[in-house]
């Protein structure tokens, strides 16, 4: 049997049994309200890599049956969805260090389609964001509310793309903030380079710097160790190192990073950072974290 996952149990005669009320209602809490969680559309960048970096487990599966709950089982239940219990086959496992059976149940919370009805779960092919349940390795709980997402090619090969980006050597480093900024004008008029330093969460060394030159457009780049590469230029959208930065920084320069410059050249370097903002885009995220049922969040 050719698997892309380390099986826990033999395929023959594996059925889940419905997991009791009490641990339904031990998986389920209160859900914030949250758009449609099921598009069959491409997800935003930022939210796919939102949702593998929060997820030790992430499958593709397809859906063998879904048994709708009611009564105490879909207690917290935030109003218009429908909660179900799913078992899903397993098909291929992106992310998951400890392997998972070929057949996962999980409890999911849905919005309605277009007709106003529960959306057709069963033989949907899943795209699904997890984590495990401790002592129970058939079972598994959503990360978010949207956890569970239709299977598209372009999510399949972008998410196996970030959980590859994610763990590589030369990955960038989380951004927690912006430390000082620095200007200095050049000795022609119009000319001046900004260099802004950032702060992150391993301490790792990453800056932006702003070139103007006279009749040239602004040029920015970002570096990722001490030296500033001459060389270097913006990051591509749509990866590691834009999200890094599109949907960390903030969106004005702080004022105590300028606090040590003299009023023009704070100006010069708010002004210089305004222009790195408007570069980069917004970060595109449609919707913040939610906390699946029976989670307590969804990544920072």
């Amino acid at each position: 049997m050719n698997r892309a996952f380390r099986l826990a149990f033999p395929l023959a005669g594996f059925l889940l049994a419905l997991p009791n009320s009490a641990m339904i209602r031990a998986q389920a809490v209160a859900s914030a309200d949250r758009e449609s969680e099921m598009s069959r559309d491409a997800t935003p960048y930022a939210d796919l890599v939102d949702l593998v970096s929060a997820s030790p487990i992430i499958a593709d599966a397809t859906i063998r049956s879904a048994t709708r709950l009611k009564g105490a089982d879909a207690a917290g239940v935030s109003p218009g969805r429908s909660r179900f219990y799913v078992e899903a086959d397993v098909s291929a496992l992106v992310r998951g260090a400890d392997g998972l059976p070929p057949r996962i149940g999980y409890i999911v919370d849905v919005l309605p389609d277009a007709n106003g009805s529960p959306p057709r779960l069963k033989k949907a092919r899943v795209l699904l964001f997890a984590r495990p349940v401790p002592s129970t390795p058939a079972q598994v709980q959503l990360v978010t509310l949207d956890g569970q997402r239709w299977w598209n090619a372009d999510d399949d090969r972008r998410v196996r793309q970030i959980a590859r980006d994610l763990v590589a050597s030369d990955a960038p480093p989380v951004i927690t903030g912006v430390g000082n900024a620095f200007h200095v004008p050049g000795a022609l008029p119009g000319e001046s380079e900004t260099q802004v330093f950032l702060t992150t969460a391993n301490g790792a060394p990453v800056s932006l710097s702003i070139l103007r030159r006279p009749g040239e457009q602004p040029r920015w780049a970002v570096a990722l160790s001490e030296i500033v590469d001459e060389a270097a230029g913006p990051p591509a959208r749509d990866t590691l190192l834009w999200y890094r930065l599109a949907c960390a920084l903030p969106a004005a320069l702080p004022a105590r990073s300028t606090a040590a410059l003299a009023a023009a050249d704070a100006a010069a370097a708010q002004e210089d950072y305004a222009l790195v903002i408007a570069r980069l885009g917004r970060c595109g995220r449609a919707r913040g974290a939610t906390p699946a049922p029976g989670g307590d969040g969804g990544p920072a």
